[in-house]
């Protein structure tokens, strides 16, 4: 019998260990492929995480391909918190520079979105500069402005003029104000595609949502709110999962979850919208959003429109 020496053990213990690396790099590719996921709603510099955790935080969630949504630029103006500076309403997160820089790092991996400040006279040539330059979206839309204001209207022109979605944070008294009147802006802009999202959006899933002041409702939801209806009456609205409003939404009715997902299962569109550095568990919403979708999504052809279809197309991602 051949004697094992020290050298050839630690050889073929190499050998072992690299090809197991390998086996189990190779079955995350093929994982990977077989259901990539689109995260719509991510930020740069989000809450100071730097690029390179955001880029593990975005693997580790099993993420694929992440639209990085940009603030404004550093004013100080009525629609920037009662004149107090916000980047993006508040918080800490990159701009229009800091997202093309990302994307050109890791292309294929990360696109980017244009943003500015709603009513800077500037807001509608800051942003199709960086659409021009490959920007796939408007926004994250989070200003002090009503949402059927001139200046908005403005900007939801150029989105159709360039066929990219523009994106508004929807806050009862704090961000696009007036969601009750958004129909008649879905009526009116009928070649803009809009995706809704924040505490307002989710909140008015629920027919019975009286207290606007209420952000983060809890309980029974009673289907037919002005969210349900115009994901059903107009084409051109769409819905972002993102946020802890939105996993709230998954998980304050179960029963109803369900329902909505299947209803609206065309119009959905999974975004992570977090600032941990983790990536998994309980520590990380958009982790959480993601499973609360793969739960309660009615079959697993819904749960792919969610995470990864309806994106694809609404963003034109595999366009050259």
């Amino acid at each position: 019998m051949k004697l094992l020496t020290r050298r050839s053990f630690l050889e073929s213990s190499a050998s072992f260990g690299a090809a197991a690396l390998a086996g189990s790099s190779l079955r995350a590719a093929q994982t990977a492929a077989a259901e990539p996921i689109i995260d719509i709603h991510q930020h740069t510099n989000y809450h100071d995480r730097d690029n390179s955790r955001l880029l593990a935080h975005q693997r580790a969630m099993g993420v694929t391909q992440t639209i990085l949504l940009p603030s404004g630029s550093a004013v100080r103006r009525p629609s920037t918190n009662d004149g107090k500076y916000n980047g993006l309403g508040g918080v800490s997160a990159g701009g229009n520079e800091s997202v093309v820089e990302m994307a050109r790092k890791h292309p294929g991996e990360f696109y980017f979105g244009a943003n500015e400040v709603t009513d800077l006279p500037e807001a509608r040539a800051e942003i199709e500069k960086y659409i021009k330059l490959g920007g796939v979206i408007i926004g994250e839309q989070k200003f002090i402005v009503e949402c059927d204001s001139r200046e908005s209207r403005i900007l939801y022109d150029l989105a159709a003029d360039y066929q990219v979605p523009i994106l508004l944070h929807f806050q009862h008294g704090t961000y696009n104000l007036g969601f009750e009147r958004f129909g008649k802006i879905l009526e009116k802009h009928p070649k803009t595609n809009f995706i809704g999202h924040a505490q307002t959006m989710w909140a008015n899933i629920d027919k019975n949502h009286t207290d606007q002041k209420v952000l983060y409702p809890k309980g029974k939801v009673t289907a037919g709110g002005w969210t349900d209806r115009y994901l059903a009456d107009y084409p051109n609205m769409f819905a972002d999962m993102s946020a802890g409003s939105g996993l709230n939404a998954l998980t304050r009715d179960e029963d109803h979850a369900r329902g909505f997902l299947d209803r609206h299962q065309n119009k959905i569109l999974y975004g992570s919208d977090c600032a941990d550095a983790i990536g998994t568990g309980k520590a990380c919403q958009g982790a959480q959003t993601i499973a609360a979708l793969r739960k309660l999504s009615p079959n697993k052809t819904a749960e792919r429109k969610i995470l990864y279809e309806n994106a694809k197309q609404l963003f034109r991602l595999d366009r050259s």
